[in-house]
């Protein structure tokens, strides 16, 4: 076998995910192999969301592959590095990519592996493999877009390589070397319906800070409407899910080609029940006709916060009060909404946090979700707190999302605020559309009061032991 292409994403590992039961298929090596196999290479794919370390370990011994390539995000890299080991105790050549090891080269390569691939991997790997067969190490310096360490043990890192002009040349992503059905079946166990996850463009263009783009850039590329819908068509008919998750990371951005892809779509009598991500901005009243006619039931928006100096701190590029009403426009049209809100960036404030708060009681989406803002490495965000860091513990033990920045509230004052304010929403909410049990709203209100007098009582906590909150690095909490 030429290669063997793996990700490090293992399900059971993982308390939250197997409490939410949702997961995906990792396309990205689905697209690497593909492509790989189109250009004559033989290929397997090692999955790892429903298997063990062990079974990794087999996979290995089975195949005997030339190469290993593996996909690494923060999320996975502690068992991707024990993945690399097992390929260096038995003498594999490791390839690795996606959003985490491109700004941590030189660890990844330290930690046994021989080739960072910057950005897409398609061509990357087309060169890479013959290259590793033939030469090994020594001629890495004439393939472009990658890093390895030279002779002398110091990292090196070549000219930038060229993004996939056209998407659609591409072959769609291999599903048949997965068993994707096991994909669908869990889906259907726990949620009663079964889903299936595509992506029509790649990469984003907007500027928003804490946004990583270490892979795609700040690119926006997509494929043509035909294609795209083709591939619904063959999804449907060879697989038929229940709906289908739209990956893109803004899916409305262009409307000449959504509108195109909806006639597509249309003429070849597809369609499924579908959710996906996009921006308030990219959203008008014919265009939410538009989704919902195609089959949209929920979208997601990046709303973050709802305090507009935080926004623009951000460089979100985006209007609170146009979130508001957008939300409620697609509520109105019947699609479910969902925001994404984000604690703790810089320059955040109690009063941001009440303004946030204040947002989602306006604009009463149906769900969302929190987290607290953590720097990525490569990121505008990360070099604005740099210096205010704190690390905890050795690289190959800690994720980008462990890190602690200097005079930020602690995670115990985060954890706080997010159940006041889900609480004091869902209050709201009860409050307003009326029939919720008096027990049922006295709870919410015990735990929005708790989690607000848990704020309270971490930032006294902080002034009494002489550590204020520095008004100077931007994270002043009064």
């Amino acid at each position: 076998m030429d290669i063997l292409l793996a990700h490090a994403y293992f399900l059971h590992e993982d308390a939250h995910e197997r409490q939410v039961m949702k997961p995906y298929p990792p396309l990205g090596i689905l697209y690497l192999s593909s492509y790989l196999k189109k250009a004559g290479f033989s290929v397997g794919v090692f999955d790892g969301t429903f298997q063990q370390m062990s079974d990794f370990e087999a996979a290995l011994n089975a195949h005997q592959p030339s190469v290993v390539g593996v996909y690494v995000n923060m999320m996975t890299k502690r068992r991707a590095l024990q993945m690399i080991a097992l390929c260096a105790a038995r003498g594999v050549p490791v390839v690795v990519g996606g959003p985490d090891p491109r700004y941590y080269a030189a660890q990844y390569l330290r930690h046994g592996a021989w080739v960072v691939v910057h950005g897409e991997g398609e061509q990357a790997l087309e060169e890479l493999i013959p290259a590793l067969v033939k030469h090994g190490r020594s001629r890495l310096h004439e393939v472009a877009g990658i890093s390895h360490l030279d002779a002398e043990g110091r990292l090196a890192e070549t000219a930038p390589r060229p993004q996939l002009a056209d998407l659609s040349a591409h072959p769609w992503p291999d599903r048949e070397a997965i068993d994707l059905p096991q994909y669908m079946r869990v889906w259907k166990d726990h949620h009663g319906h079964s889903s299936i996850s595509v992506i029509q463009s790649r990469g984003c263009p907007y500027t928003c800070k804490w946004c990583s783009h270490s892979v795609y850039g700040n690119t926006h590329r997509r494929r043509t409407p035909e294609d795209a819908a083709d591939e619904l068509l063959w999804i449907r008919d060879t697989y038929q899910p229940d709906r289908i998750w739209y990956a893109d990371d803004v899916f409305a951005i262009n409307h000449r080609w959504l509108f195109a892809y909806a006639g597509a779509l249309k003429q070849r009598g597809v369609r499924i029940p579908f959710e996906c991500i996009s921006r308030a901005d990219r959203l008008t009243e014919p265009v939410i006709a538009l989704l919902k006619e195609m089959g949209c039931f929920r979208l997601w928006n990046g709303s973050e916060s709802g305090s507009q100096k935080i926004l623009d701190a951000m460089q979100r590029r985006v209007d609170a009060a146009d979130v508001r009403h957008k939300t409620h426009l697609l509520q109105q049209a019947g699609i479910e909404t969902g925001m994404f809100i984000m604690l703790g960036y810089k320059g955040e404030t109690i009063a941001d946090l009440v303004e946030t708060v204040q947002h989602l009681k306006a604009s009463s989406p149906d769900v969302f979700l929190t987290t607290v803002a953590y720097p990525i490495k490569g990121t505008p965000y990360y070099a604005e707190v740099e210096a205010d860091i704190l690390t905890r513990g050795a690289w190959e033990d800690t994720a980008d999302r462990d890190l602690t920045i200097a005079g930020r509230p602690s995670r115990r004052f985060y954890s706080f605020a997010t159940r006041w304010m889900v609480s004091e929403v869902a209050l709201n909410r009860a409050q307003r559309s009326g029939g919720v049990p008096l027990k049922r709203r006295a709870k919410l209100w015990l735990n929005a009061r708790i989690g607000w007098a848990g704020m309270m009582l971490t930032q006294h906590e902080r002034e009494a032991r002489g550590v204020p909150l520095s008004a100077a690095n931007g994270y002043a909490v009064s």
